[in-house]
C-alpha cells in the first residue's frame, strides 16, 4: 500500500509537466411548409406532419437502441478502441513505473472493472434516450432536421446528460468498489486537484468512468446519426422510404 501511494503521489506531482436522410427529411418539411416548387411537388404534398414527424423519431429510436446494444454488451467498451476507457491521465504517465515495480496487474485490472462498469451502466440509458425522443416537440422535430450534421445527438446531450450520469454513478461505484488502486488513486488524485496538478474531471475514478461511458454513448449515437443520414433508404422503414423518396 505505501508503496502504491508513493508512486501515485509521485505521478501526480508532475501531471502538470504531461439509418435516415435527416437533411433530405429537412427538405421536406421545407417544401411542405410552402418552398420552392419541384418536379416532386406532387409526392411531398402527400406527406404530413404525423409522416415527418413519426420518420424522425422512429429513425432515432432505430439508432439509440443499436447503439446502446452494441456498448451494453461484454466487451462493448473494452473491445472497441473508439470508446475503450483507459486510465485517467495521472496514472496513464507513470503507468510504465507501476510495471516496472510489479504493479501492472493493478492497473490491468483498474482498466477492466472501468469499462465493465460503462457496460453494465449502459442499458440505463435507452429509457432515458426513448422518453427524449418521445418528448420531442415538432419545433425540436424540426430543430434537428434543418440542423447540423449532429443535431439529433446534441439534442440528446441536453436533454438526458444530467439524469444518465445520475443513473450510470451507482453503477460505476459498485463496480469498481474494493479495487486497491482505485481507492489510492481517489485519496491522492482529490488532493492533486485541489493543488491544480489534476483535472477536476479526473480527481474520482468513479465520476470518470461515469463521464466517458455518457461518452461512449454519445459517440455511438452520433455514429448511428451519421449512418442514418448517409443512407436512408438503407433503413428497413417503408414510411421512412416514403418520406425521403419524396425528396429525392
Amino acid at each position: 500500500m505505501k508503496k502504491t501511494a508513493c508512486i501515485l503521489v509521485f505521478g501526480l506531482m508532475i501531471t502538470n509537466a504531461q439509418a435516415l436522410d435527416l437533411n433530405g427529411l429537412g427538405d421536406v418539411v421545407n417544401k411542405v411548409r410552402g418552398g420552392s416548387a419541384t418536379g416532386n411537388d406532387a409526392a411531398v404534398s402527400n406527406l404530413t406532419d404525423k409522416e415527418t414527424n413519426d420518420g424522425l423519431k422512429l429513425a432515432l429510436n432505430q439508432g439509440v437502441t443499436k447503439a446502446v446494444d452494441v456498448l451494453g454488451a461484454t466487451d462493448g467498451f473494452l473491445g472497441n478502441k473508439e470508446v475503450k476507457i483507459p486510465l485517467p491521465d495521472s496514472l496513464k504517465k507513470i503507468e510504465k513505473g507501476m510495471r516496472m515495480v510489479g504493479m501492472g496487474g493493478q492497473a490491468d485490472d483498474l482498466v477492466l472493472k472501468m469499462n465493465r462498469a460503462a457496460e453494465q451502466a449502459v442499458p440505463e440509458a435507452k429509457t432515458l434516450l426513448v422518453n427524449s425522443i418521445k418528448q420531442m416537440s415538432l419545433a425540436d422535430v424540426k430543430g434537428i432536421l434543418t440542423g447540423p450534421q449532429d443535431a439529433a445527438t446534441q439534442y440528446f446531450k441536453k436533454t438526458t446528460s444530467t439524469d444518465m450520469a445520475a443513473k450510470f454513478l451507482p453503477i460505476v461505484q459498485k463496480a469498481t468498489a474494493n479495487v486497491q488502486l482505485a481507492d489510492t488513486y481517489n485519496k491522492y488524485a482529490e488532493m492533486g486537484s485541489q493543488f491544480g496538478v489534476v483535472k477536476k474531471e479526473n480527481a474520482n475514478i468513479n465520476q470518470y468512468v461515469t463521464q466517458k461511458a455518457l461518452d461512449g454513448v454519445y459517440l455511438m449515437v452520433a455514429k448511428e446519426e451519421a449512418a442514418i443520414r448517409q443512407d436512408p433508404l438503407g433503413q428497413a422503414s417503408n414510411l421512412l422510404k416514403k418520406v425521403f423518396g419524396a425528396a429525392k
